[in-house]
């Protein structure tokens, strides 16, 4: 969280977001009104976010990392438009510290050169247009972030990913993997492409697939950028 995201939840008035992530700041919720759902309840949160803003009462929506990557913040936007510009709420964008950030600064600097952000998540975005993106990415020798890599429901496709990813690099290449960034729980470990998947992966993990300069030093991973020492 930055001082920014700390000081719009401390001045809002409503307190909006999934409930897990209200449990994770339930500290600065004293006083305030909240209003959480479950999961798959995105829309219905949101609008009641948007109703409350503009019934003149300042509201938080609250997102686990950055708001606008995988984050409420575009559905909110989306919503706030639907209504005639004269009556709709002003809408602030507050930018937090992304999971793919954090987890790449506990892995050491596998993001120094180009790298995509890839979500294994079909709720929402077709399996064949996710596994499309993972070969182009792939085939392009980009860095791979993977969001949402392993459920109790989805359990193959990170297995496709590798399968994918050994096709275009070196089974040896550095893989990173951090369980609960920047939370109680954070933990990391660092494998190889051929043998990732033999490690604990779940929807608290974070997953860095190295390009083929990505190596590993003193436990760290690093992407070069290509400076000449």
């Amino acid at each position: 969280m930055t001082p920014r995201a700390r000081q719009a939840i401390e001045c809002a008035e409503v307190i909006v977001g999934y409930d897990t992530y209200l449990d994770l700041i339930k500290e600065l919720l004293t006083g305030k009104t909240t209003i959480g759902t479950g999961m798959m309840q995105e829309i219905d949160r949101c609008q009641a976010a948007v109703e409350q803003a503009m019934n003149g009462r300042k509201v938080a929506v609250i997102s686990s990392g950055d708001p606008g990557v995988y984050g409420m913040a575009g559905l909110v936007l989306e919503l706030v438009a639907k209504y005639p510009a004269s009556v709709q709420p002003e809408v602030a964008v507050v930018p937090g510290i992304s999971a793919v950030g954090a987890a790449a600064a506990i892995l050491g600097a596998p993001l120094m050169h180009d790298f995509a952000v890839i979500s294994l998540s079909d709720l929402l975005t077709p399996w064949e247009v996710i596994r499309k993106r993972v070969e182009m990415a792939a085939a392009g020798d980009f860095v791979i972030a993977i969001y949402n890599p392993k459920s109790i429901r989805r359990t193959s496709q990170i297995e496709t990913v590798r399968e994918i990813a050994l096709q275009h690099r070196n089974p040896g290449t550095p893989v990173g993997i951090v369980h609960h960034a920047t939370r109680d729980k954070e933990n990391m470990i660092i494998s190889t492409l051929d043998k990732f998947t033999n490690e604990h992966i779940d929807m608290f993990s974070l997953v860095i697939i190295g390009n083929s300069q990505t190596y590993v030093a003193d436990g760290k991973m690093v992407t070069p950028r290509g400076y000449r020492l």
